[in-house]
């Protein structure tokens, strides 16, 4: 059986190529990866989905959201506060967690709308 999604020959649009690496080594793809990896487990993007629905959410909440400890919860909110994702702020006895900015924001929502379109388009099918 015969792939369809590789090119059947080899060329390089040296121009093109060019352009594209010169942009990729300005920028420091491998902190954007670290975020990507930090939603890459689908306790912590529950996590930042629900923080996208209520602007701040305390920990004891998150594991409730999750059904984890809040052990547990915290750990998640640490990594992604870790990595820019998340921000908090304490009162009293309690600790309260937010996104970091819009753009976390936005990219979480993204990233739904996005696999709802996938889902929809996959059922039309």
């Amino acid at each position: 059986m015969k792939e369809h999604d590789v090119c059947e020959i080899s060329c390089v649009e040296r121009d093109k190529v060019g352009r594209v690496q010169e942009q990729l080594s300005n920028k420091n793809t491998f902190e954007v990866a670290k975020l990507f990896k930090a939603l890459a487990d689908e306790t912590r993007v529950k996590i930042a989905y629900a923080l996208t629905l209520e602007e701040e959410l305390c920990v004891c909440d998150v594991a409730h959201l999750v059904g984890a400890s809040t052990a547990t919860a915290s750990h998640h909110l640490r990594s992604l506060k870790s990595l820019g994702l998340a921000k908090y702020r304490k009162e009293g006895k309690l600790v309260y967690y937010s996104l970091d900015d819009d753009h976390v924001k936005q990219l979480i929502s993204i990233a739904f709308e996005h696999q709802e379109e996938v889902r929809n388009r996959d059922g039309e099918q």
